[in-house]
């Protein structure tokens, strides 16, 4: 009778494990799928923007430059990404595609907003590119994604490019080349100005960045 007790629990304990294993794995799928259309609607936006500056170039800015900023979703894309990573690790092999594209559509959302704000003098948004790495070698890097995401929070109009510095992307290395970021990391750089290495704190953040008196404010919610 014991051996049969022991063969039922064993069952029922198997039965347990394949179920959760189950539902985990369809919840990682469904948020893989959340992320993916999400990059599809943020490629779509990003045509859309590059069609239009295209089609009216300077002669009406104001139209193009208003509806048009990406900050937020691509901000919500980086938080999906980063509940991904966590629950399927940073090596797998969807995650690295997903960062990928991500850091492609920054890129692009960068490039094209300069674009724009050369062209456009009402439109002249703040840009922080942040370079990271999350593969252990970078113990503040957390910190500093805390205080820029912070600060992009308090401030909607604030761009902010995160990128993993150790991703194998092509245009990504162009970028740390163009920007002469080396591995000393976190990295940042304001607007076009030099590249500043090290953690910095929400009070140096403030006057790393004066252009942050110019853009209006929000009550971030606290969680």
């Amino acid at each position: 009778m014991n051996w049969q007790r022991y063969i039922i629990a064993f069952v029922i304990t198997g039965a347990i494990f394949a179920t959760a294993f189950y539902i985990a794995n369809r919840l990682d799928a469904a948020r893989v799928a959340d992320i993916q259309s999400t990059q599809t609607a943020i490629s779509i936006d990003i045509l859309s923007t590059e069609t239009q500056f295209e089609l009216l170039g300077s002669l009406d800015c104001e139209a193009i430059s208003q509806g048009q900023t990406l900050s937020s979703e691509l901000s919500d894309l980086a938080s999906r990404l980063s509940v991904a990573e966590q629950n399927l690790g940073i090596n797998n092999t969807q995650v690295v595609s997903l960062k990928k594209q991500y850091s492609l559509l920054e890129i692009k959302d960068y490039l094209l907003m300069r674009q724009i704000s050369a062209r456009c003098r009402n439109f002249q948004p703040v840009y922080v590119l942040y370079f990271y790495s999350n593969s252990g070698d970078c113990p503040q890097c957390t910190q500093e994604g805390e205080v820029l995401t912070y600060l992009r929070t308090t401030y909607p109009d604030l761009r902010v490019y995160a990128f993993d510095y150790n991703l194998d992307l092509p245009a990504l290395k162009t970028l740390i080349a163009l920007r002469r970021v080396d591995d000393t990391l976190p990295a940042i750089v304001v607007q076009n100005r030099a590249v500043v290495y090290g953690l910095k704190d929400l009070s140096a953040m403030q006057k790393l960045i004066p252009e942050l008196k110019t853009l209006a404010t929000t009550t971030p919610e606290v969680h």
